[in-house]
């Protein structure tokens, strides 16, 4: 009996040893959320970037010395017509439509005195869904960009209509700033697979066009809601913009065409070889342009931005004497530079005043570039008339603007 009382003891003095539950509770951990850490391994990443590292001098870029530049200083000096405020373009090349937006929205303004603000994106998606389907239907032998002309939002506009700004902005939620890159690249990257394989699926290839661009910058309206009514895009262009865009025409002046004759401009962002520009000498292109803008007419103007001779920070645009004198600035200068290609057609913009300074003409460009956000007039640049007459190739204007120039019939 001593021996099994004994037995028992030992075991209730051993048992919370094994089962230590028995005097506390069993413990109960939770998971968190942190911050991934691994301070040595980025001191490691860091010394082995800078020993691989090929130090390379800073680039510089060669620029005209802006500080004996005499121009105007604000563009409250310039006699100026409506427009909205300058907005950016961000990453995306689309200054064609945002210009050209701009342009026919002062248009609106200036004939009925309507402060229409539309949507740049709208105009911008569907011109990509008509680029792809002439991609298609020339398997692969046309031009899939981001740029494009002034022409072609009025082609849009009649082909698709238009909405307010409000209806479509392109960004999703939270978004500040347009970006384009990943989705023109996804883009292109697609048709290139579509003509390696020889797929010419016109209806297929549009569906996935359109999902791709749907995921980044959304789909655009199908109708608009104006006054507790529902439009879609064409019936609101009919309807409440009202403007005829058949009332507008595009000049050139380039030696390499006839003359007083509608003519294709041959550039890239001209993918759809359009035939409507009217080509004149150059003294009548500078004439018209000066007379359209100092008789209440803005203009849509486009060329190269790629000279010494303009400056973001310095919010100009002039023609440096180690370039060429203002006096040998003629037709054979500016046609020579756009053969050897050293003028393109860079960028497009909208011309909203205009100065005289000094005997020459100062021109108040509204852009939408990030160049013209670093000075102290941001959204705007001061060209120069000798910069115009050397560096931009093409103005849209309303036709009554520049009657006098027109030898057409019609036209």
């Amino acid at each position: 009996m001593k021996q099994i009382l004994h037995f028992l003891l030992i075991a209730i003095c051993l048992f919370p040893l094994i089962h230590p539950s028995i005097k506390a509770q069993e413990r109960r951990d939770k998971g968190i959320f942190i911050d991934s850490k691994n301070e040595f391994w980025d001191s490691v990443k860091i010394t082995i970037d800078k020993f691989n590292k090929k130090e390379e001098p800073p680039k510089k870029t060669f620029k005209l010395d802006f500080s004996s530049i005499k121009g105007p200083s604000t563009p409250d000096e310039f006699t100026q017509y409506w427009h909205f405020p300058p907005i950016s373009q961000a990453s995306t090349n689309t200054c064609w439509c945002f210009s050209t937006t701009s342009f026919f929205e002062s248009e609106i303004y200036r004939l009925t005195k309507r402060k229409i603000k539309l949507s740049e994106m709208f105009t911008v998606y569907w011109e990509y869904i008509e680029k792809a389907r002439r991609f298609v239907q020339e398997k692969g032998n046309s031009a899939f960009a981001e740029g494009s002309e002034s022409n072609a939002v009025s082609r849009m506009w009649k082909m698709y209509g238009i909405v307010p700004a409000e209806s479509y902005s392109g960004m999703k939620p939270g978004q500040i700033f347009h970006d384009h890159s990943k989705m023109y690249n996804e883009l292109n990257a697609y048709l290139q697979s579509v003509k390696a394989a020889n797929n010419w699926n016109e209806e297929a290839t549009l569906s996935t066009i359109k999902a791709i661009m749907n995921s980044y910058i959304g789909e655009p309206p199908k109708t608009v809601k104006v006054d507790r009514k529902q439009m879609t895009p064409k019936e609101y262009f009919e309807k409440v913009v009202k403007l005829n865009v058949d009332d507008y025409i595009e000049l050139m002046s380039l030696m390499d065409k006839p003359y007083y004759e509608f003519v294709e401009y041959e550039v890239p962002d001209n993918w759809w070889h359009s035939k409507d520009y009217y080509n004149i000498p150059l003294d009548v292109f500078m004439s018209g342009l000066n007379k359209a803008v100092r008789n209440g007419y803005s203009v849509c103007i486009g060329g190269d931005v790629s000279e010494p001779g303009i400056d973001g920070h310095a919010g100009m645009a002039v023609v440096p004497s180690f370039d060429i004198p203002s006096s040998y600035i003629d037709e054979s200068a500016r046609q020579m530079r756009f053969s050897n290609g050293t003028t393109g057609d860079d960028h497009g913009i909208h011309l909203v005043g205009y100065k005289e300074m000094d005997g020459k003409n100062w021109y108040l460009i509204k852009d939408s570039g990030s160049g013209s956000r670093n000075n102290t007039h941001p959204g705007y640049y001061f060209y120069h008339e000798d910069f115009v007459k050397l560096k931009m190739l093409g103005f849209m204007v309303h036709k009554d603007a520049v009657k006098g120039v027109l030898k057409v019939n019609g036209r």
